[in-house]
């Protein structure tokens, strides 16, 4: 009862007509911002943090909060329309979502991605108000070992987005972890794979990855095929919305895609980018129609979206609880709790309960207006596939360009993203995917510092991965999906119909 009487006292200030215009315009610019690549919704908040310090800290939080949700919303079109992600955690989108929009049905791919997005973030906003003292305890139990077994569980799934050519995907992933290897070594300071490069001490900017492999890349290939292979778009097939068989076939992705990105999300070093691989490959692994996946599957679209949007949500239940920001936006707002003398975590509820509650109440009025705001919107991104090539492909290089240059204001990085371009052309002409090679560069870093962490605890002992129930599962479950698809496949191969 104590937390609906704060909830209820929560949207008592948060429909104060102020908060709700700064919400609005929050969800607005989040949702902007999230369209151009490179520029997320935690580049969005720092940008605006000097602006803010004219808010009280409740004006100010409901504005960020609506930043935070429009900016998750806004990735999912460009990743959609023009294969570009506006974020990593966005990548498994692209690989059904704009085969949807090449065969006429984007504007379905949006509005899955739409309501997929707030019925995850209405759900993990419902998690988060019940169940975040619970899922902080939680994450308490996690230690590095069972962080390590969950990254990898998530590297041995990503081998199936390529179909049969799990060799390609493994290429591709090693290859990533080798780039998140560059950069000083956190345990003995030297420099790795940097060249001599200043630049490259601080590691490879991720964005400049992204924003290469997939907006440069996808205008070099564009401009390759411009002559002799003009890109061949379907017109929009049918009305601008969900069949009822693309409802009948997302509304399960929604909720399992729920399901994986909540509970991660809210784990320290959980993360977006884990969830929505996982969730694309149980979609893949449970769909009726696997066929299609590869060539614009709806649930590939569905599962992933919902995943990435809970994951984001559950990032606030760790930073209000304990303290812990578990991605780039979240450490961002744990900046600007520091600004306004603000310490999240279990003293927070006690000592300002209005501006947690009013924070919690935003973020269900902030998912209605986003709704609100992208669902009429769907005709309006469509119209982008009409746009002639030769004009799309230059202003996806201007705003891959802009974006790149927004996040460090640093020409190498605008320079590397141009040679990941090239990079990612070359692997788009030889087959090879980059999806495994953006898990491994984001995931990298991350699951060698926590098996860093693992052999010091454990002091040396690498069979704490095995003895430590949790984490053994976790590898046991990996090693079954590396392994009985090959068996299987190669059984399917060497048997014989009888009578032959």
């Amino acid at each position: 009862m104590d937390v609906l009487h704060n909830l209820l006292t929560g949207f008592g200030t948060a429909l104060i007509w102020q908060n709700l215009l700064l919400a609005l315009v929050g969800v607005t610019i989040g949702t902007m911002v999230g369209v151009l690549p490179g520029l997320g919704p935690a580049t969005t908040v720092a940008l605006l943090l000097p602006v803010t310090y004219v808010f009280d800290p409740i004006g100010a939080f409901v504005l960020f909060a609506g930043i935070y949700y429009g900016g998750m919303y806004g990735g999912s079109t460009t990743a959609i329309l023009l294969n570009i992600p506006g974020e990593t955690a966005s990548v498994p989108t692209t690989l059904e979502g704009h085969p949807m929009a090449l065969k006429g049905r984007g504007g379905a791919a949006l509005a899955t991605a739409a309501i997929g997005s707030f019925v995850a973030g209405t759900i993990s906003t419902v998690g988060i108000t019940f169940l975040a003292p619970w899922m902080a305890e939680l994450g308490k139990l996690i230690q590095p070992a069972e962080y390590f077994a969950i990254m990898v569980l998530a590297f041995v799934t990503v081998t199936s987005l390529v179909g049969d050519s799990v060799v390609k995907g493994l290429a591709t992933l090693f290859l990533g972890l080798s780039i998140g290897l560059i950069g000083i070594d956190n345990l003995t300071g030297q420099p790795r794979y940097t060249f001599g490069v200043a630049e490259l001490y601080d590691g490879m900017e991720l964005v400049a990855l992204a924003v290469g492999l997939f907006a440069v890349a996808e205008a070099l290939y564009s401009v390759s095929r411009m002559r002799h292979h003009p890109r061949q778009v379907v017109p929009q097939a049918g009305k601008v919305w969900m069949t009822r068989d693309e409802w009948r076939r997302s509304w399960k992705p929604w909720l399992r895609g729920t399901a994986i990105g909540l509970p991660i999300g809210s784990l320290p070093a959980g993360g977006a980018e884990i969830p929505t691989f996982l969730s694309y490959n149980l979609e893949r692994r449970l769909a009726k129609r696997r066929e299609e996946f590869g060539h614009g599957a709806i649930e590939g679209v569905a599962g992933p979206e919902a995943a990435n949007n809970a994951a984001f949500s559950g990032t606030l239940a760790p930073l209000l609880t304990l303290g812990i920001p578990t991605s780039a936006t979240a450490g961002v707002l744990l900046i600007a709790f520091q600004i306004y003398n603000l310490q999240p975590g279990p003293l927070l509820f006690d000592e300002e309960p209005a501006l947690v509650w009013t924070l919690i109440a935003s973020l269900y009025i902030g998912n209605v207006m986003l709704l609100a705001l992208n669902l009429p919107l769907v005709k309006v991104w469509v119209k982008l596939l009409a746009v002639p090539q030769s004009l799309l492909t230059a202003g996806i290089l201007v705003f891959a360009t802009l974006g790149v240059y927004a996040i460090s204001q640093n020409v190498v990085d605008v320079a590397f993203a141009f040679a990941f371009g090239g990079l990612g052309f070359m692997l788009r002409r030889s087959g090879y995917p980059v999806a495994p090679m953006v898990l491994g560069a984001v995931l990298g870093p991350l699951l060698e510092t926590q098996f860093r962490r693992a052999m010091s605890f454990a002091e040396g002992d690498w069979t704490v991965l095995l003895t430590r129930p949790i984490s053994a599962t976790i590898l046991v479950l990996a090693a079954a999906l590396l392994v009985v698809p090959a068996i299987l496949r190669r059984r399917r191969r060497t048997t014989v119909p009888i009578g032959q």
